[in-house]
């Protein structure tokens, strides 16, 4: 079965991905070291406190619930079919994704849908 690590990131869906990212850089001391729109167009940021990554996409409709978390794995393979086989729902099929960090190159990413529907990323 396959091994995960970490929670990669936490995010949070915004109103204003300007306004967000001030905000947590200005109180918190978040340092942006990405920022772009997904293949989508949403407005996206991604934010770090020491290890701690914080992801701000932008939503107009943005509201409390709007979030998700996503862990890594070395074994995506492995990680995609298992919970596949135990029923697990797909939300976003899995593909190739920018890398973030020199790391990352040739990552994909993957999400489930939890009990209730929340999206649950896996990276690897």
């Amino acid at each position: 079965m396959a091994t995960f690590h970490r929670i990669d990131h936490v995010a949070l869906h915004v109103k204003d991905v300007d306004v967000s990212v001030q905000f947590y850089e200005r109180h918190f001391g978040f340092e942006t070291y990405f920022r772009g729109p997904t293949p989508s167009g949403v407005d996206i940021a991604y934010l770090k406190l020491g290890d701690t990554v914080l992801e701000l996409t932008g939503h107009a409709d943005a509201h409390t619930g709007g979030f998700h978390f996503c862990v890594e794995t070395d074994d995506f393979d492995g990680a995609v079919a298992a919970l596949k086989d135990a029923g697990v729902p797909v939300a976003t099929p899995p593909h190739k994704t920018a890398p973030r960090t020199p790391r990352e190159a040739n990552w994909r990413r993957v999400v489930f849908s939890g009990p209730d529907g929340e999206p649950v990323e896996i990276r690897g």
